[in-house]
């Protein structure tokens, strides 16, 4: 009985010491006040989510304005300046190198920003409507310049002649008709250095070589003749 009685002494909870009640209390202290900063900075993000909504009300009813730039602010102010640009119908941009130095501009619809307008911001620099017109039409013009010195070289290099028409007062009609068809061949193969051709002759010796062919042939025909007469 004894032993029984000494059992469920022993597994009844036993009253807590000083120690565990300065625990407790310093546990329930520290619950409080994170609980009151919570509710602050909750009221922090109502209030400035309320003064930015007047601040872009303000903004998409000053025909005068075509964006906004702000100053840097942090990451959660970001986030909700971007989350009412969003629901106002905005473009917004967030723009800097560091965290420190990061802010948003926002955008009215009908001035939306161009690649090289983002991309200056990105740079860190002020954008210029006049100074990229001009950088625009440099590089259309350097561009059309290129172009043409192409052009012209590829004239330069393969020369589009008509070697019939060039050569046939020497050497005759049918002779350059010849000598232009087996340039043409030769030519088909591209506008490769000389040694990279299969038929290395010059023009002027292709149309020796046809003269004599010819001047052979007529040869033969003479003596042809004289034969069956």
């Amino acid at each position: 009985m004894a032993d029984l009685l000494g059992s469920i002494l022993n597994s009844m909870e036993k009253p807590p010491t000083v120690g565990d009640q300065e625990s407790r209390r310093k546990a329930r202290e520290q619950a409080a006040r994170l609980k009151k900063m919570e509710e602050e900075e909750k009221r922090k993000k109502a209030e400035f989510r309320k003064k930015m909504e007047k601040e872009v009300s303000d903004f998409i009813q000053d025909s005068s304005q075509q964006k906004r730039k702000y100053n840097p602010m942090g990451k959660i102010e970001r986030s909700i300046l971007h989350d009412v640009a969003e629901v106002a119908g905005l473009t917004s941009f967030s723009f800097g190198e560091d965290e420190e130095s990061r802010y948003v501009m926002l955008f009215k619809k009908e001035f939306a920003p161009s690649d090289e307008e983002l991309e200056a911001y990105r740079k860190g620099e002020e954008w210029d409507p006049q100074l990229a017109e001009q950088r625009r039409r440099l590089k259309e013009q350097a561009a059309l310049e290129e172009a043409a010195s192409s052009q012209t070289e590829k004239s330069q290099i393969c020369p589009n002649s008509n070697y019939r028409d060039k050569y046939s007062h020497l050497i005759g009609t049918s002779a350059a008709k010849d000598a232009a068809h087996t340039l043409e061949a030769n030519r088909a193969y591209g506008c490769v250095p000389v040694a990279n051709k299969r038929d290395t002759r010059s023009i002027e010796e292709a149309m020796n070589a046809i003269r004599a062919k010819k001047r052979q042939k007529r040869e033969d025909d003479t003596g042809a003749h004289g034969s069956s007469s």
